[in-house]
């Protein structure tokens, strides 16, 4: 009797912390399904906004409306003209929104002005490593400012934050390491005086130049999907804890 009282606290107190780690892992596995569901809402919605025709670039009074959850990736049409300033390079590894992209190299951005004058960046399109320019004078995107008005067929983009370990951007080489545009509209003077800089960029879809450099192109949807597979583990965790309490309690009773 007296093993009997002197084992209950150690089941009480192992059935306790059993029970917290049962529900903890359970929450966590019902999280991660509930994430899957929002994920592939949220694939639904962008594969939508990419297959969809382009629109017209929103104007002026919308801008300080649009946001990346309910605007990013949708498509515009507009009439736009390069202007002649400097270019901006973003370097990049690869790309998880266009399947002909691979390995290194930088996106050339520049600003284009619209007929009110207002600028809108576009992301012209990748340069591989290996043909990035040598000097200032000879960049991939300068062909592209010819003074003439294009027709321009893009997705909306917002700009990226710099991450903690992200190297600071070279203002003297124009590169930069994040997709941040209005950092280089600031930095390379890309806004006219009383004019906007519009608070999203253009991912450059059409036209492509003739010799392919830079080189834009559609977009798709790669989201990584690993909620299922993580939501498996955490709710076998669960099953875990029970199994080894199970077997610690039959282990006690044969005491």
């Amino acid at each position: 009797m007296t093993g009997l009282l002197s084992r209950r606290p150690a089941v009480t107190g192992f059935a306790i912390f059993t029970l917290v780690m049962v529900a903890v892992f359970a929450s966590l596995g019902i999280w991660q399904m509930q994430r899957r569901v929002e994920k592939h809402a949220l694939i639904a919605r962008l594969n939508e906004r990419l297959a969809a025709a382009p629109g017209a670039l929103p104007q002026q009074s919308q801008w300080d409306a649009l946001t990346p959850a309910k605007d990013e990736f949708r498509r515009v049409s507009f009439t736009a003209t390069y202007a002649p300033l400097p270019d901006a390079m973003v370097y990049s590894a690869g790309s998880a929104v266009r399947d002909d992209i691979s390995g290194p190299g930088t996106w050339a951005f520049l600003p284009s002005r619209l007929a009110d004058g207002n600028t809108i960046v576009v992301n012209t399109g990748f340069v591989q490593n290996t043909m990035q320019d040598r000097n200032q004078q000879d960049r991939a995107a300068r062909p592209l400012i010819t003074g003439d008005p294009v027709q321009l067929t893009g997705y909306i983009r917002f700009p990226e934050s710099a991450a903690a370990l992200t190297p600071p951007e070279s203002a003297a080489k124009r590169l930069w390491f994040t997709r941040d545009h209005l950092a280089m509209a600031r930095a390379l003077g890309w806004g006219e005086r009383g004019k906007a800089v519009a608070p999203f960029y253009v991912d450059l879809e059409t036209p492509v130049p003739e010799s392919g450099i830079p080189k834009p192109g559609p977009l798709s949807v790669r989201l990584k999907d690993d909620h299922l597979q993580y939501a498996v583990t955490w709710f076998t965790l669960a099953f875990a804890v029970v199994i080894a309490f199970g077997v610690w309690w039959r282990g006690q009773r044969r005491i």
